[in-house]
């Protein structure tokens, strides 16, 4: 979650520098004083939308390793360390894909994450808390999920759609900010201040808005890389990964009047479910059950 999380983060930011630079080079008051033309307009949209999540791709790697404060593991430590590698790169191989970098970044909770622009020099990363409170099986079960996400190229049909989706925010923006410019604040010639402002504003609740159709891809690819984590590791495996992540998540011992105030409360519901960036874990071990027979 937290690969995507910083995606669409990275990528909100891209858009919003561009659309100050378009602000600056007189792009913006250009297309206000044509009407708003819809060819122009769509354009534009689409070089600077594209423009923003190929940005956010090819920076994807580098803010994640400084985000997340990732080690690199170029000389193994220590056993853990060397088995980490030696397995990343046989499930590479298997793949077909170039061998990624292997990191280590500090985190109680058992995660992971894999990111890049090219499937051939990507990153798989995994916390601390993953290799202390899985067993060896089950975190070669998330190696080999994480290794299906980047021989699925899935940070690269991610930046497509987020590709498009920018398109219609930034055109949209754009549509809305001209139209409220000249109705409320009576700007015939287009562009003012008021036009810049409501522009920013609608970029930042329209690209919230649509959020949910990335997050709908996420979800969706969860299934296929766990499907890649059983062919990789073992089905068992992988279903233990998942099931030891449900754990942790709802840890025992709680009180059932104190659950509701727990760190990780339950699966989100009704409209907060559009923004879950994975499937909830009990939908993903169903799957992989009925998927290889084991219930």
């Amino acid at each position: 979650m937290k690969r995507i999380l910083l995606f669409l983060a990275t990528n909100l930011a891209v858009v919003l520098v561009l659309s100050v630079v378009m602000q600056l080079l007189g792009i913006d008051q250009y297309i206000a004083a044509q009407g708003g033309s819809a060819y122009g307009l769509l354009v534009f949209a689409a070089v600077f939308g594209f423009g923003g999540a190929l940005i956010s791709l090819a920076m994807s790697k580098w803010s994640a390793k400084r985000m997340m404060g990732v080690r690199l593991i170029d000389q193994p430590r220590d056993n853990m360390e060397r088995w980490l590698v030696d397995t990343v790169r046989r499930q590479a191989e298997e793949a077909g894909i170039g061998m990624p970098e292997v990191g280590i970044f500090e985190s109680p909770e058992p995660n992971a994450f894999a990111t890049g622009a090219n499937k051939n020099k990507a990153l798989v990363a995994v916390s601390t808390g993953l290799i202390q409170r899985m067993r060896k099986e089950e975190v070669e079960a998330v190696l080999g999920h994480e290794v299906g996400h980047v021989a699925n190229g899935d940070m690269v049909t991610l930046t497509l759609i987020q590709g498009v989706v920018n398109t219609f925010v930034i055109f949209l923006a754009r549509i809305i900010g001209n139209f409220i410019d000249k109705a409320i604040f009576k700007n015939e010639n287009g562009g003012g201040i008021g036009y810049f402002v409501v522009v920013i504003v609608c970029e930042m609740l329209l690209g919230i808005l649509a959020s949910v159709i990335v997050m709908w891809f996420s979800r969706k690819r969860e299934f296929r890389a766990d499907a890649a984590g059983a062919l990789l590791a073992s089905p068992q495996a992988m279903v233990g990964a998942l099931e030891a992540l449900k754990r942790a998540q709802h840890p025992e011992g709680l009180p059932q009047q104190m659950a509701a105030f727990g760190i990780n409360s339950g699966v989100p519901s009704g409209f907060k479910r559009l923004f879950m960036s994975h499937p909830p874990l009990d939908e993903r071990i169903d799957a992989l059950k009925r998927q290889h027979g084991l219930i």
